[in-house]
């Protein structure tokens, strides 16, 4: 089914903090997040033809985590020859104050 970019992905902030929770429970070691720049998610998204993200997963030289944001057509297809995020910066050690989604 081709995407629309008014796809809805919303959860509560319950629903959200259990699924962090959980992961965290499974992995309390490992990172909880990544932190993009809003310019970084706005250039992706103003390509043309873009209507929303996909995120990967991805591992550096030294086996740390990554998350690579690239845009999606309508038609499923990644933008892979558009702007493609990384260098996300890792929580921990830029996660802000303890809340419900990270502690």
């Amino acid at each position: 089914m081709p995407f629309t970019g008014n796809e809805n992905h919303s959860i509560s902030l319950l629903e959200a903090a259990q699924l962090t929770a959980k992961y965290r429970a499974s992995h309390p070691t490992a990172i909880k997040g990544f932190y993009f720049s809003k310019t970084a998610i706005k250039n992706i998204l103003s390509q043309p033809e873009c209507l929303g993200i996909r995120i990967y997963f991805g591992e550096d030289d030294t086996n740390n985590p990554k998350l690579l944001i690239a845009g999606v057509e309508a038609n499923e297809d990644d933008i892979s020859a558009g702007l493609i995020a990384e260098f996300g910066l890792a929580c921990p050690l830029n996660c802000g104050i303890p809340n419900a989604l990270n502690s």
